[in-house]
Order: structure tokens, then C-alpha cells, then sequence
């Protein structure tokens, strides 16, 4: 249920968006949202809480983002208040940017590496990304795990590249266990 209400008020805001030409301002106004909301998790409690009455909730958010943001997106998530969604806000601002990026050829890459990795090889890796894919742009973000003891594991939307030591060792050893040893 929650995907389809993130879909349904994602898909509007897009459609508001591309007919009036403002995708790219839209985007940098939903990521700063969006950033607010994560840094002030107790905010998303209050205007979710049912004995807070909308008008109330409504005039919240009117003081929080009027003359901040464009007067779409405050009234988009005035809607999203008045019709009780507030608590799935994150998801529907997340959807909205996804769809934003796949409209404009933007991937979204996870990396995972057993070591921190230099600005050099960080480059290299989006480089053959961008080469191998049909993506024009990646958003990178990098993380590290020394379980995966080298290698690493890139992560594209539900696309999953593992050639960490670890996976090909489990995987050995997988293989290792099928063998039967005849004397």
C-alpha cells in the first residue's frame, strides 16, 4: 500500500513539475526537503499525530516552508497533510527524485569496498559505470565493510555487483561441499 501511495503522489508532483519546466529546481527543492525532514525526525511525528487537528498541521508547514520552497511544493505537501500522508512523506519524496533520475539518465550507485578507496579509483569505478551502462550521470555514494575483505560490491538500483574475497571464499566453499571425496 505504501508504494502506491508514493507512486501516486510521486507521479504528481512530476507531472506538475514537467509542465511547468521546473524539474531541475523541483529536485533541488524536494533533496533539501527532504534533508529538513531527516534532520528533524520529530517534525514528521507531530504533523502525522491524528488529535493534531489539519488546520493546525497545515499552518505548520505553511510556517516551515512558504517563501522557502516554490508555492507547488508547499502546497503539494499541504495535500499530503490534509489527506493524512504525512507519515509517508520520505517515501513520496524519494519516488519523485527516482523518477526525476531516471527521466534524466541519472543512476544511483551504492559502493562498498573492504578499504577506503582514493578519489582516483573513486573515478575509475564511475567512469567504467557510466561506460557499461546507459546512464549519462551517477549519484555515488561509498561505504566501507572490512568483512568483505578486498574487492568490492556495487549495488545499482536491484542490480547487485559482488566481487568481494568474501562472496568468491563462500562460494568456493560451496562449491568445495558438493564435491564427494571417493577413497
Amino acid at each position: 500500500m505504501a508504494k502506491l501511495v508514493s507512486k501516486t503522489y510521486g507521479d504528481a508532483l512530476f507531472e506538475v513539475a514537467v509542465e511547468q519546466g521546473t524539474l531541475d529546481t523541483m529536485l533541488e527543492e524536494v533533496e533539501a526537503v527532504l534533508q529538513v525532514l531527516r534532520d528533524n525526525k520529530e517534525y514528521i511525528s507531530l504533523l502525522s499525530h491524528p488529535r493534531i487537528p489539519a488546520e493546525e498541521k497545515k499552518v505548520m508547514v505553511e510556517k516551515a516552508f512558504k517563501g522557502k520552497v516554490s508555492s507547488e511544493l508547499t502546497g503539494f505537501i499541504i495535500t499530503i497533510v490534509e489527506k493524512g500522508r504525512f507519515s509517508e512523506i520520505e517515501d513520496i519524496l524519494l519516488y519523485f527524485m527516482s523518477k526525476v533520475w531516471d527521466e534524466k539518465k541519472i543512476g544511483v550507485a551504492c559502493v562498498t569496498s573492504a578499504a577506503a578507496l582514493s578519489d582516483t579509483q573513486k573515478k575509475e569505478i564511475e567512469a567504467k559505470l557510466l561506460k557499461t551502462t546507459s546512464y549519462v550521470k551517477f549519484r555515488m555514494s561509498y561505504s566501507v565493510n572490512p568483512a568483505l575483505i578486498g574487492g568490492m560490491v556495487i549495488q545499482i538500483g536491484d542490480r547487485v555487483v559482488d566481487s568481494s574475497v568474501k562472496t568468491k571464499l563462500e562460494n568456493m566453499a560451496k562449491e568445495l561441499n558438493k564435491i564427494q571425496l571417493s577413497n
